[in-house]
């Protein structure tokens, strides 16, 4: 027993310092978008499958879908083959599948660091933050509405964290500039803050066409004319409501070759049947009219079905998530939508609660994990959801990211080679003895077990000694951190300028609105 302590104690000490210090180490590494090495959760049957799909098409054909407030919308279908009366179309059975038959089953999402980019589609996973929130939260400030100071104090963030590969979109909204100018300057902290992916703005075709065109300074026009540089965030108004703003921004990307995320809006019980099968169905059935328009804008124009699913508390009208029942929704979408031949989106780091305490984790540990098994492969909102949504929360952005990191371990699926099965450590150690000094152990323990950058597994006297700190105190010390040691990536000065000089321009070139 004492020859087991020494060497526990010689392979536990020996270089610390040089770990602590590599540990502690600024980096803005990011890992590689995720490739799953593990198999994806199936509950449906073929049999319930092709039963919802079938409903799906009974839908469109009998119900039909309203595309309101577009008469090119109309106008498209009813050289397609639709059904157009007032703003009701309803679609034949099979038109709508065949027209999806043109959307890639994969593509990728250019970043400004070639090195980032990412592959969208397939077996991969990309990671990107909350999207949409009026309010955040912090420990020291608590709960106010967003600024564009928050704003890109979040694109830092995003950029700092390893295990997060995108950009995000509107990761708070910043209710200190006005409305009809706020995409210019949250579009600008994406390119220049930042040099993963990004979102474009879809609040209005117009803000549509100012993100294709700001692209344009970055990357090129041509470049951008014939790539995917950005993704978008086409909420469908369900049931069945395809709005003239959401699908005049849809036309400016699908023309412009950038992808959309066509994403039906779910409450069930509210937008959606309370059934499983019930919901499937609409979500499907909204998601082929929306992937099915985008193509007859452009043929081939990338696209990723969405399903953004929560349950509702029939009590108070409050969204819940992590539920049972939006775990069935998603894992069910995730087949459906493998089998049309698109990229998926869903899941997220969800909460309905108020702080990043016990209810925010376990909620958001069942929604991280249901995106992981269920084959999704862009995940929005992975990090910094709080409060159904409403509030982005600096201190839950670090907890949701640094787990993100489980994520990536977990996928990587179970190591097989000659040195995943250990046999010569076996032999080594043989009966009796331990593994913390063998060879094995020392040419594989950087690596062998994910280690958390902001949990606390420090002796209960040195925890106390410390302050008795929770997560959330932790975190807001990694926030603080990680922002002091932020350091902005290259830019051409030249495409600076530019930017400076479009946002300058179109600025001065309306009034302010905050309507």
């Amino acid at each position: 027993m004492a020859d087991t302590a020494e060497t526990g104690r010689r392979v536990r000490g020996g270089g610390g310092a040089a770990r602590r210090a590599e540990r502690t180490a600024v980096s803005v590494e990011t890992a590689r978008f995720i490739e799953r090495n593990i198999p994806n959760f199936e509950v449906l049957t073929t049999e319930a499958l092709e039963l919802i799909e079938y409903n799906a098409e009974t839908v469109l054909e009998q119900i039909g879908v309203n595309f309101i407030e577009n008469p090119a919308a109309l106008d498209r279908w009813r050289e397609a083959g639709a059904d157009v009366r007032g703003e009701r179309v309803r679609i034949p059975r099979g038109l709508a599948r065949a027209l999806c038959k043109t959307a890639p089953a994969q593509f990728t999402q250019h970043a400004r660091n070639p090195a980032r980019s990412v592959e969208i589609g397939g077996r991969n996973l990309v990671l990107a933050p909350v999207y949409g929130p009026p309010f955040v939260r912090s420990a020291e400030g608590g709960r106010r509405y967003a600024t564009i100071d928050d704003f890109r104090k979040f694109v830092k963030l995003g950029y700092m964290s390893k295990w997060l590969h995108h950009s995000g979109g509107t990761v708070c909204e910043p209710t200190d500039v006005p409305v009809n100018k706020r995409h210019l300057d949250m579009l600008q902290a994406h390119m220049t803050l930042s040099d993963k992916p990004f979102m474009g703005s879809v609040t209005e075709p117009s803000r549509a066409q100012d993100s294709v065109d700001m692209a344009g300074l970055v990357f090129g026009k041509d470049f951008v004319r014939n790539n995917t540089v950005m993704t978008s965030l086409i909420n469908i108004n369900s049931p069945l409501t395809f709005d003239g703003i959401m699908m005049g921004a849809l036309e400016v990307y699908a023309r412009n070759n950038q992808a959309a995320i066509i994403s039906p809006f779910i409450v069930g019980g509210a937008m959606a049947p309370v059934s499983v099968a019930g919901t499937l169905t609409q979500v499907m059935a909204e998601v082929l009219a929306g992937i099915a328009y985008s193509q007859l804008v452009r043929k081939g124009a990338p696209v990723i079905a969405g399903a953004f699913v929560t349950s509702i508390d029939m009590n108070s009208g409050a969204p819940t998530f992590g539920t049972p029942e939006a775990a069935h929704i998603t894992y069910g979408m995730g087949q459906l939508v493998r089998r049309l031949g698109v990229p998926y989106r869903s899941a997220g780091s969800f909460c309905g609660s108020k702080l990043p305490d016990a209810q925010a984790a376990y909620e958001s540990a069942n929604s991280l994990n249901m995106g992981l098994l269920s084959g999704v492969n862009f995940m929005l909102h992975a990090c910094g959801w709080l409060e159904g949504g409403l509030v982005a929360s600096f201190e839950k952005f670090v907890m949701d990211a640094d787990q993100l990191g489980t994520v990536h371990h977990f996928a990587r699926g179970v190591d097989i080679s000659e040195n995943g099965q250990a046999m010569d450590a076996i032999a080594e150690v043989g009966p009796g003895g331990h593994y913390l000094g063998c060879a094995h152990t020392q040419a594989n323990f950087k690596a062998a077990f994910w280690r958390s950058d902001l949990f606390d597994y420090k002796p209960f006297e040195t925890w106390d000694e410390e302050g008795a700190r929770d997560t959330q105190a932790l975190a807001a010390i990694r926030v603080q951190k990680m922002l002091d040691t932020y350091v902005k990536p290259a830019i051409d000065p030249a495409i600076e300028e530019a930017l400076d000089a479009y946002v300058a321009q179109k600025k001065a070139s309306e009034p302010d609105a905050f309507m």
